[in-house]
């Protein structure tokens, strides 16, 4: 699900920042192309909720390095952009809304960081049904 919530991240930036900023899911040790965005989940938490169903908090971080670090306000308003197009994405054909919305700059990168808890259902297979029980019991007498 992780990577169904990655995916609809990438397609809400892109879609409200165009094609001219790449978007980056995986670790880039070397030749990132500038402007860019980089998505991260930072941490994730699963706790069995009722019978089959589960709740999932999940922290992501979206990394934004302008071209020119010198950019303040390009920045700021890459900020208020993130703020909006992040605020619902679609994931599976569902709305999932963003919480805990929070944004800084720092060494002239943004780092933007918001949560999308959810519900899960595990389905489970079928359970084998006994085919039958014998017991023995005596009486004393």
């Amino acid at each position: 699900m992780i990577s169904k919530i990655i995916d609809g991240i990438s397609i809400a930036i892109n879609k409200e920042f165009g094609d001219e900023y790449e978007i980056y899911t995986e670790n880039i040790e070397q030749g990132l192309k500038e402007p860019c965005f980089s998505v991260v989940c930072r941490n994730t938490d699963t706790k069995h909720f009722l019978n089959k169903k589960y709740f999932s908090k999940n922290q992501f971080c979206i990394y934004y390095f302008p071209k020119d670090k010198a950019k303040n306000n390009e920045c700021m308003s890459v900020i208020e952009r993130l703020f909006d197009c992040l605020e619902t994405i679609m994931v599976d054909g569902d709305l999932i809304r963003g919480t805990g919305m929070n944004a800084e700059i720092k060494d002239g990168i943004v780092s933007f960081e918001i949560n999308y808890n959810i519900f899960l259902y595990k389905e489970y297979g079928a359970i084998p049904i006994m085919d039958g029980v014998s017991h023995n019991t005596k009486v004393k007498g």
